[in-house]
């Protein structure tokens, strides 16, 4: 669910009751950002202070277009302080943490609340950059509960007012729902046909890949919905610990990544991956055995000479939702027994610019 998916662990109890915060300063970071060969560290934000840093991030409100954000999602996104938040004293954290905060409770019209953050308008990154963020989704637990670390496009071609979905594509760094508590969808969407800048149903290619925290790597089968909730210190669920989330972003290709593990790389164009470069008109993909990992190789996104999505700039997004519906949500619908408020920890984002 672009509501992005959730992770839970309950870590903060004055998070979950609604205490106030026990540590009043701002926490002083514990490690530096790590340093990355042929790397520079351009733009990051620790969280370390005492509110969301607005010439950084802006808050996005409401519940989108249609009502659902598109997702079939239930909640409606505020820019209140009990969705989003400067948390401190958070257990395994590197200083003070963002808190994204998905509720249950009656606002405005609808039952559940959730955060939104994004950069759009502020900062943007492609190709040539590597784009990470330290998330400990701990309260992501039950079906329909979910998290997501994404990005939309920043440009949109000269002679157009804006660029539609899916024909600009989305990059969904990581996407965890409750439903698939051991596993993580890292996946690019894009669209078959430029078909004039117009939005159609049946124009959406998507390729994606499941992260399995137990085997760090691609599993041999594509997850179901069940085992949730998870134990709360089962290291194979996503919600038990903080987990470094990211893509390194090529000329050629993206390539994603969970604590350096990396299981998904797209190839921008037809034949990269397979055929020995020589394009046969079809998208496809398949695991292979990389560095002893299985890892899922996937083709092409650049199908049409108007618009290559994913050689263009995108903005970064954190938010939290709650699934309405098994066919359209993804991670499901809510279930009757899910527990909120349901915390997500975002420890930093990082963005580091390829040198040379």
């Amino acid at each position: 669910m672009k509501c992005a998916a959730l992770i839970l662990v309950p870590v903060l109890s004055f998070l979950l009751t609604g205490c106030k915060n026990p540590v009043e300063e701002p926490a002083v970071k514990t490690t530096e950002p790590k340093k990355y060969e042929n790397y520079t560290l351009v733009w990051n934000d620790e969280f370390d202070g005492t509110a969301l840093d607005l010439s950084k991030w802006n808050y996005e409100t409401g519940t989108g277009v249609n009502g659902d954000f598109g997702t079939g999602q239930l909640d409606r996104a505020t820019n209140r302080k009990e969705n989003v938040t400067i948390a401190q004293g958070v257990q395994n954290a590197e200083g003070g943490c963002l808190a994204i905060i998905t509720r249950k409770e009656r606002y405005i019209d609808r039952d559940y609340t959730s955060g939104r953050i994004t950069t759009s308008g502020k900062s943007s990154w492609g190709p040539g950059n590597r784009i990470e963020a330290r998330v400990m989704a701990s309260d992501v637990l039950y079906k329909g509960q979910g998290f997501a670390f994404w990005m939309m496009p920043a440009e949109k071609p000269a002679d157009q007012n804006t660029i539609m979905w899916p024909q600009g594509g989305e990059i969904d760094i990581m996407e965890y729902v409750g439903s698939i508590p051991y596993h993580n969808l890292g996946s690019v969407h894009y669209a078959w046909s430029w078909l004039n800048n117009q939005w159609a149903d049946w124009n959406h290619g998507h390729k994606g890949a499941y992260y399995s925290y137990g085997t760090r790597d691609v599993p041999l089968s594509s997850p179901s919905y069940g085992g949730y909730p998870p134990a709360k210190n089962d290291t194979s669920a996503g919600s038990s610990a903080f987990h470094i989330y990211g893509i390194e972003w090529f000329t050629n290709r993206i390539e994603f990544a969970v604590d350096g593990n990396t299981y998904h790389v797209h190839y921008f164009n037809d034949g990269d991956a397979f055929d020995g470069g020589v394009g046969d008109g079809q998208d496809e993909d398949g695991a292979k055995t990389i560095n002893g990992k299985r890892t899922l190789l996937s083709e092409y996104s650049n199908h049409f000479s108007e618009w290559h999505p994913f050689e263009h700039p995108f903005f970064a997004i954190l938010s939290s939702g709650v699934g309405g519906n098994d066919n359209k949500t993804y991670g499901g619908a809510i279930v009757p027994e899910a527990i909120f408020p349901c915390s997500v920890y975002v420890d930093w984002v990082r963005v580091y610019k390829k040198n040379g």
